[in-house]
């Protein structure tokens, strides 16, 4: 098995954006070049500003490309939370964010000429258990009244048009979801990018920022110091112990992929008849899909624990067992890649943006939505930072506490213990 990520090792050669001389002075500085940072810089450079972008690894090295690409509608929490939280204009306005974040995505690989096969293939919400398949019709009809958002109900007996697998007891679809080869789209983005104006600088940590007695910033980084007007951190799940007020808003979950060989055709159609993109209801759930080369890419949580090569092969065990548990005909199939990444998550489970204290801007906290929504909040918050507030869904909303947290997710096994004990019992 291949520990690395199968969208990057199948996306075609990424230039080496290191070792340039830093430009010292920027209308903006981004931090991050991962679907945040590509997509501020680009919309920023739109503007006419001058945008430097900065990244301690390679472009899309972090959750950009380490995750199912998938670009899917809706958000993480129910509907009536939702409307109990922000009442149902505020609650219609950030859902409908979700999906106006798929279209960013569509509008941008039409803009950009950027070859990503990217699919409105439908998202499938499958039923791990009876219960949880009453649960998927009161989600339908609440998506219908309060949000107009249409979906399809499909019952057990008429579920294996979708899924190769008796496991489930029923779904729902959404139509709008999309699929896209996201290391393509990482690659075609950065190109967008340079072709605007801006200067990227990979292998190049961001160390700190300052705020001088004139208003600007100083962003210290391993190769100088750029001064700048505006600040934008776009580092999610990947912030590092140099900006600890960011990394203490979120908790940062670990996910892993494993990905088989190429299936045929045959066997790709039996097991996903109509190329959906499959999530699961459990709480530690699983994501699944077929690549554009017919294998499948399965996911989860799998182990609460890290991610290095050794631990990935750990966890894609794991997920092979998994797997097999719901594609008994795919128990003879090689695994050729796996690999692990981190998702942020705040404690209330949206995307926060916004400024900190010292007023450097920040999108953060996707909790599995990034392909689509890192993407999207990128716009947005370029429309914020050249003056327009209530661009962003999420304005006025703060990320909560999280007490007793520092940064380190010491507590994850045993929540996970914890949810992976609910998916057995309920």
């Amino acid at each position: 098995m291949k520990t690395i990520p199968y969208w990057m090792e199948t996306a075609g050669a990424f230039p080496d954006r290191s070792g340039k001389p830093l430009t010292e002075d920027a209308d903006l500085v981004v931090i991050g070049a991962g679907l945040t940072g590509l997509s501020t810089a680009l919309h920023s450079a739109r503007k006419g500003a001058r945008v430097t972008l900065v990244e301690k690894g390679q472009i899309g090295s972090g959750a950009s490309a380490r995750n199912g690409g998938m670009a899917n509608l809706g958000f993480t929490i129910g509907v009536g939370q939702a409307i109990r939280r922000y009442g149902l204009e505020r609650a219609r306005e950030i859902y409908n964010s979700y999906g106006e974040a798929v279209d960013t995505v569509e509008r941008l690989v039409n803009e950009e000429s950027i070859d990503c096969q990217f699919r409105r293939v439908g998202r499938l919400g499958v039923a791990s258990r009876p219960a949880h398949f009453e649960s998927k019709k009161a989600q339908q009809h609440d998506l219908a009244k309060y949000f107009g958002h249409e979906t399809t109900l499909i019952g057990k007996a008429e579920l294996r048009s979708e899924i190769g697998s008796d496991v489930y007891h029923g779904g729902l679809l959404d139509p709008f979801s999309a699929a896209l080869h996201v290391g393509r789209f990482v690659r075609g983005m950065a190109e967008a990018c340079e072709r605007t104006g801006v200067e990227i600088h990979e292998r190049n940590a961001a160390i700190g920022v300052r705020r001088t007695a004139a208003g600007r910033f100083e962003v210290g980084t391993e190769r100088g110091v750029i001064r700048a007007g505006q600040v934008m951190m776009a580092t999610d799940a990947y912030t590092d112990k140099n900006f600890p007020w960011l990394r203490r808003q979120q908790v940062c979950v670990g996910s892993f992929i494993i990905v088989t060989e190429p299936l045929g055709e045959e066997l790709a159609r039996d097991v996903i008849p109509k190329a959906r993109l499959i999530v699961d209801s459990n709480q530690v759930c699983h994501y699944f899909r077929l690549t554009p080369d017919n294998r499948l890419l399965f996911g989860g949580r799998a182990r609460f624990a890290p991610s290095d090569p050794t631990s990935d092969k750990k966890s894609g065990a794991v997920l092979f067992r998994e797997m097999c548990g719901i594609f008994p005909q795919l128990s003879r199939t090689r695994i050729e890649y796996v690999w692990g990444g981190s998702v942020g998550f705040a404690m209330d489970r949206i995307v926060h943006a916004g400024q900190t204290e010292d007023g450097v801007h920040y999108s953060m906290g996707y909790a599995g939505h990034g392909v689509q929504m890192a993407t999207h909040m990128g716009q947005v918050m370029a429309e914020v930072m050249d003056g327009h507030p209530e661009a962003s869904p999420v304005r006025d909303i703060a990320p909560p506490r999280i007490p007793l947290y520092n940064g380190t997710a010491w507590f994850l096994p045993f929540a996970g213990a914890y949810y992976k004990t609910l998916d057995r019992i309920r």
